[in-house]
């Protein structure tokens, strides 16, 4: 039944679809969700009350960790609260959620931006009274299902000695990337993917995405030889998606034979799942 997923665009609620896909079924989850800070998505709200957005969080990553394999990955990349008073340390609260899982927490990854951007001063300027710290760092968070070891074959791997060393030390150093030429309010660079997917996988096996906005966690998979199952509940970024994948920057990169712009959950997983 997997099958049916595989290589596919899903348009519709990251729960309804992730409820839709066999259990033990895929072997890395990358993903970023929504920070709730308030940025503009199509269509979704991101300022939950941050009990509720906890919740709902802590609903997805059950999900998640059913539909992975047994030493399957969890890979999330979320930001510091930016707001002025810091007091959801959420990364630390996703830890928590995991950990409570029973999910085995592999460490965090700190991703350096390399932000040199002007900012003006917050909180007290050039004074102790209180000052404030201007995060130029995200986090990567890692986790693996019942067991540390992931099951591949051997000539699978793409891991490159050089990538290999790089990929364990602690702090990657990369930039971000651009909103106004993705066309979505929070993408995250390729490098941030394709490192994990080399780094956590096998080629041939199963990366998702359940928050998969403009797509490139699919365009990463697609390029290093994996198979991707991306979701979101937006049309526009689904098309979006779907465009990048198979046409990144009007080049045909890709040979993905699914036609359609993208599927709508609503209709297609439940005739899949008949």
């Amino acid at each position: 039944m997997i099958e049916k997923f595989i290589n596919k665009v899903i348009l519709g609620d990251c729960l309804d679809v992730l409820e839709k896909i066999p259990n033990d079924s895929v072997h890395l989850i990358v993903t970023s969700p929504p920070y709730n800070l308030n940025i503009q998505y199509e269509n979704h709200s991101d300022e939950l009350e941050y009990s509720d957005y906890l919740k709902w969080m802590s609903e997805v990553w059950k999900k998640c960790n059913e539909v992975l394999v047994r030493g399957g990955r969890l890979c999330i990349n979320i930001g510091e609260n930016k707001r002025q008073n810091i007091s959801y340390p959420t990364y630390s609260a996703f830890i928590q959620s995991c950990v409570e899982l029973n999910m085995l927490y592999r460490g965090t990854i700190i991703w350096n931006k390399n932000s040199a951007a002007k900012h003006t001063a917050w909180g007290s300027w050039n004074s102790p009274s209180n000052p404030h710290i201007v995060p130029r760092h995200e986090y990567i968070i890692i986790f693996s299902k019942g067991d540390y070891k992931l099951l591949g074959k051997k000539e699978n791997c793409d891991l490159k000695p050089e990538e290999f060393m790089e990929y364990t030390r602690s702090v990657w150093s990369f930039g971000t990337e651009s909103k106004t030429k993705i066309g979505h309010p929070a993408p995250f660079p390729l490098e941030l993917p394709k490192r994990l997917i080399k780094f956590y996988s096998y080629k041939e096996q199963i990366v998702l995405d359940p928050f998969a906005g403009s797509g490139t966690v699919g365009i990463a998979a697609s390029l290093l030889e994996r198979n991707y199952i991306l979701i979101d509940n937006s049309e526009e970024y689904c098309k979006l998606a779907e465009k990048r994948i198979n046409d990144k920057n009007g080049m045909n990169l890709f040979n993905v034979s699914n036609k359609k712009d993208f599927i709508d959950s609503s209709a297609e997983i439940q005739i899949l799942n008949n």
